[in-house]
């Protein structure tokens, strides 16, 4: 468990403005400071920030080159875009990386975003939620093995998978179905040994038919 420390963020920006110079308030309760780096990002492979938000127009072209700056350091990263079609989402959201859309989020957002990122929760805000769904439902729409992956969850685990699909963490889900945070995680350990999933994300991607599934 992380400690209740507030975390280092750094903002890699690939534009002149920032909306919330003010963020984050002195009595933010996750984020105690930001630093901002514009590109080439110097020093972000030493960086010892525990989160790295990227403001960029394009991820396709800029979060690749973040990553290879960041190096073997497995900083959580938090993509912020005005871009929500379904490709770029699926592919931010495959790389483990969160997704928040310019305008579909506020500044207590990003709190709550580099917090989820920074305990390997993949946070997307409502907009980036729906492209993923939305994308998902047209690619597997006549998959009858991602159709038989599925059915090897319970109705309750069902139920969980399309909460953990819109971006909820254990926690949210658990109040949404009337669950302790500890059953809804032991279910998602029984969810991921069923999908064959390493992580949630992959769990979500195999439950939404953006990763192929095993074949049997």
């Amino acid at each position: 468990m992380r400690s209740l420390q507030r975390l280092s963020v750094v903002l890699a920006s690939t534009g002149d403005s920032w909306p919330y110079d003010d963020w984050p308030a002195p009595d933010d309760p996750f984020v105690s400071g930001v630093r901002r780096v514009l590109p080439p990002y110097p020093g972000l492979s030493e960086t010892t920030a525990d989160v790295v938000l990227l403001r960029c127009e394009d991820p396709a072209e800029s979060f690749p080159g973040l990553l290879e700056h960041l190096g073997a350091r497995g900083v959580p990263v938090v993509v912020i875009s005005p871009r929500q079609d379904t490709e770029t989402v699926v592919e931010v959201f495959r790389a483990g990386a969160g997704y928040l859309v310019e305008g579909d989020y506020c500044d207590q957002v990003l709190s709550s975003a580099a917090m989820a990122a920074s305990v390997g929760h993949t946070y997307l805000s409502p907009s980036a939620s729906a492209a993923l769904r939305e994308g998902a439902r047209r690619m597997a729409a006549a998959d009858g093995a991602m159709q038989r992956l599925r059915g090897l969850l319970s109705p309750r685990e069902q139920q969980i998978m399309e909460l953990l699909s819109t971006g909820l963490g254990a926690r949210q889900i658990g109040l949404r179905l009337r669950l302790s945070e500890k059953t809804v995680r032991n279910n998602l350990s029984n969810i991921y040994a069923k999908l064959d999933a390493r992580s949630g994300t992959d769990a979500v991607l195999r439950w939404l038919g953006t990763t192929p599934v095993l074949r049997t």
